[in-house]
């Protein structure tokens, strides 16, 4: 059983939500990244979601794009991201890590030798953004072969067949992605979240995670009442960008500790109705 499953089903005995926050190696510095993971990890966060820097971010909106650029100046790249996660590993051997990015990164050092690397370094977990499952069935399995849980992307749009077709290879988490378009952009329509995760829960039992336009404890309240997990990225390199380096972790914490709050009242409230 990996790390996420383990989290997941400790939250649901628990009675919780989770809270999965994203961060991009490497921003607003290199020596940041793992102790911004730590933070993290000790706000109350249930896994880490943490991006591998690429200069052509598709899927991410301006906010995301700019953090990867920071990161790439700095001279973070995929071999680095590993390394952190091995130095994080060194104190932390229970937060589950999530390496989230693009195809590229990892077709240039070999799926095989990614693979074997992520395993040695302790990451649970592999969004690969441009990897859609009908194209990357090996790829799943090397990771599963390596205890390394899969996880993949379903929007608003997707149908009833393709969300069948990503259950019989998802595992981990399933991520919701909330808004058509990029991170960071429109509003959040959570009564449509609402509609479309019992579509989807009628094929799998992975848990579902919900991002994109997760703004504050208010939104991530919000949306924990209806999914089984809150993703929350852009708002963090925003916190990110408005303080200089010396306040990133106070800031982290105070941002996260807020959902988290928000997000256990729906425990309290559910006790007390």
């Amino acid at each position: 059983m990996s790390r996420i499953q383990q989290r997941f089903e400790q939250l649901q005995r628990q009675g919780r939500k989770g809270l999965i926050p994203y961060i991009c190696a490497g921003d607003p510095a290199p020596d940041l990244t793992v102790p911004l993971m730590h933070t993290l990890a000790q706000a109350g966060c249930d896994v880490i979601e943490l991006g591998v820097p690429f200069s052509d971010p598709m899927a991410d909106g301006p906010v995301i794009q700019r953090a990867t650029e920071r990161a790439i100046k700095n001279g973070v790249g995929l071999r680095q991201v590993l390394d952190m996660v091995r130095e994080f590993r060194q104190t932390d051997s229970t937060t589950p890590v999530v390496l989230m990015g693009y195809a590229n990164p990892i077709e240039h050092l070999g799926k095989a030798e990614f693979a074997r690397r992520a395993k040695e370094v302790g990451v649970d977990g592999v969004l690969v953004v441009d990897y859609p499952p009908e194209e990357c069935e090996d790829f799943a399995q090397t990771m599963q072969a390596n205890g390394i849980d899969p996880i993949f992307l379903l929007a608003p749009t997707s149908t009833d067949e393709r969300i069948a077709m990503v259950a019989q290879h998802a595992r981990g988490y399933l991520y919701y992605v909330s808004l058509k378009g990029i991170t960071g952009a429109g509003n959040l329509d959570v009564d449509s979240v609402a509609a479309k995760l019992p579509l989807i829960k009628r094929h799998t039992s992975v848990p579902v995670g919900v991002g994109f336009g997760i703004k504050d404890a208010a939104t991530a309240q919000a949306v924990g009442r209806v999914a089984d997990a809150v993703v929350v990225g852009s708002r963090l390199i925003q916190a990110l960008e408005s303080v200089p380096p010396d306040q990133a972790l106070k800031t982290i914490a105070d941002v996260v500790g807020g959902m988290r709050r928000a997000l256990d009242e729906l425990k309290l409230n559910k006790e007390a109705a």
